[in-house]
């Protein structure tokens, strides 16, 4: 399912311990890290497609999770020229997603990545909250840095501040490529912004 503007629902999932670290998974034969996402079908709401996802995805049922948060509206991205597959009958440019905060209830024993016969991820760990913002794919990462920044005062309810603490982000800070220097800048004017 493709949006007359070229872009396909999605939902992602910020899977989080009560000590605010979030589940990183890598995805099957590559060295890509990122949060559960997945595409919506037609007769979804995000919420059904958001447990969908996490079932297929990482094995958890809704009773092993606790919903925290969501982003309020669509969050898009662009997927980079390469990716996008001209000679499909739909042309898919990008993805709009809404994005879940969700508590984690149950057991380390409970994830399993190879529910399905095609998993998504072949290995998985708990990193910081605002460690993703570093390490996802580049043109991903503006919108990571909306939906933590959007998402981030309820998990910081749970985890507490100290887990979840505040951060000053740069908007030309998390659009660069990684590889190239990065600068923090004071705050005012049109630097950094404090994310709550």
């Amino acid at each position: 399912m493709i949006d007359p503007d070229g872009y396909r629902p999605n939902v992602a999932i910020v899977l989080m311990r009560p000590d605010g670290r979030v589940f990183w998974a890598r995805r099957v034969r590559r060295d890509g890290w990122q949060f559960p996402q997945g595409g919506m079908n037609s007769d979804e709401t995000p919420t059904e497609a958001m447990y969908r996802e996490l079932r297929e995805e990482t094995g958890l049922l809704p009773g092993h999770v606790d919903v925290l948060g969501s982003t309020p509206g669509w969050l898009r991205y662009r997927l980079p020229p390469r990716a996008v597959r001209r000679h499909d009958r739909m042309v898919c440019i990008g993805q709009k997603q809404v994005w879940f905060l969700l508590q984690f209830t149950g057991e380390e024993s409970d994830l399993q990545l190879d529910l399905t016969d095609s998993p998504e991820f072949d290995h998985w760990r708990w990193v910081d909250f605002w460690y993703p913002l570093e390490h996802v794919v580049s043109f991903k990462r503006m919108v990571y840095v909306h939906a933590l920044h959007h998402l981030a005062p309820f998990a910081r309810q749970v985890a507490g501040a100290q887990a979840v603490p505040s951060v000053l982000i740069e908007p030309r800070r998390w659009s660069r490529p990684r590889g190239r220097e990065r600068r923090m800048t004071p705050s005012g004017g049109n630097g950094p912004v404090q994310a709550e």
